[in-house]
């Protein structure tokens, strides 16, 4: 099997042009399931491989055709290794500067996910090589999803079949993704067993009550009073009906009410946010809760709220569980991986996958320095182009670390 060296100078041979791709990317991107840039740039890298593939997988509620591509690698093991990245950006106007920002206006690639296809075409030209020369210890299916960001991209992948076997693939027996890490130096690797995102849901409240005249409150059913109150009152549900132990967090967002004047009192107000748990049932603890809060507090002020979790197609992502077998193949095939990630409370739909294989997701450091950089999800965030290597190599030496595990 090919050594380290040979790996990382098959690697350097193909970061000129991989960062090329990363900023062609970053200048294209696509909101969730409108990935056809990405989906089309990841297909012609994929034939200039002469890797097989399959595309138009995970269509959107409104797309025609999926953007979601599959492509696999053979090897020697009767399961297959799979190999995630995310290709979607989010609705935010870019502020880096950069001579590469995005011609899309008011979408950028604020995630980083920009780079995690990039680190998986690398890994798919490098392994491809390999397989020419050397063969590969275990078949690798490379995963491109859409829609990671909120719709669920990842559970409808899963549903057209990209954890199965084809008639010239098996199937796959564990899934692994990364993810870019402002917060982590550069070339470090972190992760952790169990829990390392939350489970996420978008919630929104619509309180009715009766409107009228700001000067006559007695005729009304006032509906701001009571969305006020269920605000002040959801901040106390965590903490006095979740173990002090346990982590939960629900965080409104948006209050919207009234668009008659200063002196009239609106007959409906709406409210939106997130609720977000680590384990399973405190989160639905924290959805039971709330529903009764908002219900109960609304009613007392003579006015009915409901609660609804499906907002403009956003899907709840369950938590996203490291599995100890998959954190173990990661040890053994990226020794240096250090193991002591704390779990955070933002969502990732890579957590379907781990409800249907043993998975686990590792981090990828991108601070160069001391000094911090502009987060996820921030206007002014750049996925780090000297982190393409390491990402790279890491994916690479995870594929190529040879299966333990007995054959079912």
């Amino acid at each position: 099997m090919i050594d380290q060296a040979r790996l990382q100078q098959l690697i350097r041979e193909e970061i000129p042009s991989l960062i090329q791709i990363r900023r062609k990317l970053h200048q294209n991107p696509g909101l969730s399931y409108q990935e056809s840039y990405a989906s089309a740039l990841v297909k012609e890298d994929l034939g200039k491989s002469s890797i097989p593939f399959r595309d138009g997988l995970a269509k959107g509620p409104e797309s025609e055709v999926g953007t979601g591509v599959v492509a696999d690698l053979p090897g020697d093991a009767a399961q297959a290794i799979g190999l995630r990245a995310d290709m979607d950006a989010l609705p935010i106007v870019e502020e880096t500067g950069c001579e590469y920002a995005s011609k899309v206006p008011g979408v950028m690639h604020a995630c980083g996910h920009d780079g995690h296809t990039t680190i998986l075409i690398g890994t798919a030209r490098v392994l491809a090589r390999i397989n020419r020369e050397d063969g590969l210890p275990q078949p690798v299916r490379l995963i491109f999803q859409p829609a990671e960001e909120g719709g669920a991209g990842g559970a409808r992948m899963i549903e057209d079949g990209c954890l199965e076997a084809t008639d010239s693939s098996p199937r796959v027996r564990q899934m692994f993704a990364l993810h870019g890490w402002p917060d982590a130096p550069l070339g470090t690797i972190r992760t952790c067993e169990g829990p390392i995102t939350a489970a996420t849901a978008c919630l929104e409240v619509t309180v009715k009550g009766r409107g009228g005249h700001a000067a006559f409150p007695q005729f009304n059913q006032d509906p701001i009073v009571a969305t006020a109150a269920i605000v002040s009152a959801a901040q106390s549900i965590v903490a006095r009906n979740i173990d002090p132990i346990a982590s939960g967090v629900i965080s409104i967002t948006q209050c919207r009410a009234g668009d008659g004047g200063y002196n009239v009192i609106p007959s409906e107000a709406t409210l939106r946010g997130t609720i977000r748990a680590l384990e399973t049932s405190v989160m639905e603890t924290l959805k039971r809760r709330f529903e009764e809060v908002v219900s109960q507090i609304a009613a007392a002020h003579d006015c009915c709220g409901e609660v609804t979790y499906q907002i403009e197609g956003l899907a709840e992502y369950p938590v996203t569980i490291n599995s100890p077998e998959a954190v173990r193949v990661l040890k053994g095939a990226l020794p240096e991986a250090q193991t002591d990630l704390q779990p955070v409370m933002g969502g990732e739909d890579f957590a379907f996958y781990g409800q249907k294989v043993p998975s686990a997701m590792f981090v990828l450091g991108l601070r160069p320095g001391e000094a911090p950089i502009p987060g996820l999800h921030h206007p002014q965030f750049n996925f780090n182009d000297d982190a393409i290597a390491t990402g790279v190599e890491a994916f690479c030496r995870v594929a190529l670390h040879a299966p333990s595990d007995p054959e079912p």
